[in-house]
């Protein structure tokens, strides 16, 4: 089977190194998959998503699952179908190779340099045709459930057993132009251009397709995969100017308790980033309220999604050390839009103290906190000088 890619997106969070990036402390698997894909939605507008494939080694949880969360940030119905692919560069590129129309494909890492790329298939538009794979047991480098990384240190025996041999054993017509899943240096031993790639992990191979590769390989230790790419896709990149993490002081470890009935009544409104409206004045609330503060109605609220854009309307920097949160840290009132409702958030992308009152930017989705387990996310504000940057 071909998929036909309507658009690709890529990002990469701002932390880092200009060769590879880091999780910001708000970020994680999720956060980056939902920037990727609201990016790869918005340069489709056409196409009506009907299924979201997540493809990472990095799942936030592994109770539960995380399709509701990821639904909800990227403002898709909750009844759309939504699945978690445990994999890397091979398991996503058979995505995106096996993918129908209205598909919205996304990989995202945070181990193997953090970033998320995302595609979503129509009827038209970029071929992915794949060519063959291999499947080969090889496990050189062991991650478990709890974390714990075991390597059998033989680069050689990886090399050559496991990625020359699974590529000569797909018997290519033409050389690949990118290998996705190695560093650089491994991949220019078998690739045309071998191009710099943020990422070696699932998100890899939407930064070889960004690359404009034609003949991509993508390589998981000693399993590989091969497709051939041909025509055009609107792309989308989000990659600002890399910039060290600043050096926050831990605060103290405090177990913070959570209320799953209230986090259950928030879950909609805080993950779709929307007010509740009056259906008597039209006076919008955030977060909705049983009671109107303006004309009194108790008849029910409809959720209405607010503005991402915003402008500082005050801002303060915390110093002192607070149990759980890592110091010092900004919090702004951001005004949303036209729309007169202003937000309490957390400034994110920047230094602490960075940004000003006035300053205008973007309310993205971010991980709030953890509490009792359970990863609570929202909204933060990050300045538009982080969007400039990336436009440069």
């Amino acid at each position: 089977m071909t998929g036909h890619l309507a658009s690709v997106a890529t990002h990469l969070p701002v932390w880092g190194a200009q060769e590879a990036r880091v999780a910001g402390p708000d970020e994680d698997a999720l956060t980056l998959a939902v920037a990727a894909g609201r990016a790869a939605m918005a340069a489709a507008p056409d196409v009506r998503v009907e299924r979201v494939v997540l493809v990472t080694r990095d799942l936030p949880v592994l109770e539960g699952g995380s399709t509701a969360v990821l639904l909800a940030g990227l403002d898709l119905p909750p009844a759309t179908l939504a699945s978690e692919v445990l994999g890397g560069a091979v398991a996503a590129l058979d995505q995106l190779g096996d993918a129908r129309p209205g598909t919205l494909v996304i990989g995202a890492d945070v181990t193997f340099g953090a970033g998320a790329g995302a595609a979503l298939a129509g009827a038209g538009g970029l071929a992915v045709t794949p060519l063959g794979r291999r499947d080969a047991s090889l496990p050189t480098h062991v991650r478990d459930a709890g974390g714990v990384v075991t390597d059998y240190d033989d680069a050689r025996l990886l090399r050559d057993r496991g990625v020359l041999a699974g590529i000569a054993a797909l018997a290519l017509t033409d050389a690949p132009d990118a290998v996705a899943g190695l560093a650089r240096k491994d991949a220019a031993a078998v690739a045309k251009a071998a191009p710099a790639l943020p990422t070696t992990g699932a998100s890899a191979p939407f930064f070889a397709i960004a690359a404009g590769s034609r003949v991509l390989v993508a390589v998981d230790q000693a399993a590989v995969s091969a497709a051939s790419l041909t025509g055009a896709a609107p792309f989308v990149a989000h990659a600002p100017s890399a910039r060290p993490l600043p050096k926050r002081k831990p605060g103290a470890p405090v177990d913070l308790a959570i209320a799953l009935p209230a986090y259950e009544r928030a879950f909609s409104a805080k993950l779709g980033f929307k007010a509740g409206r009056c259906p008597a004045c039209g006076t919008l609330a955030l977060p909705p309220r049983h009671r109107c503060l303006e004309c009194g109605d108790e008849s029910g609220q409809e959720l209405t999604a607010l503005p991402r854009d915003g402008e500082v309307y005050t801002v303060v920097t915390i110093h002192v050390p607070v149990p759980g949160l890592a110091t010092p840290y900004s919090l702004a009132i951001v005004e949303l839009g036209d729309t007169g409702v202003r937000a309490l958030v957390h400034v994110t992308d920047d230094e602490p103290g960075a940004v000003a009152i006035g300053d205008r930017g973007e309310m993205l989705f971010r991980l709030v906190a953890v509490r009792s387990g359970v990863r609570d996310y929202g909204y933060a504000f990050a300045p538009a000088r982080a969007a400039a940057e990336a436009a440069a």
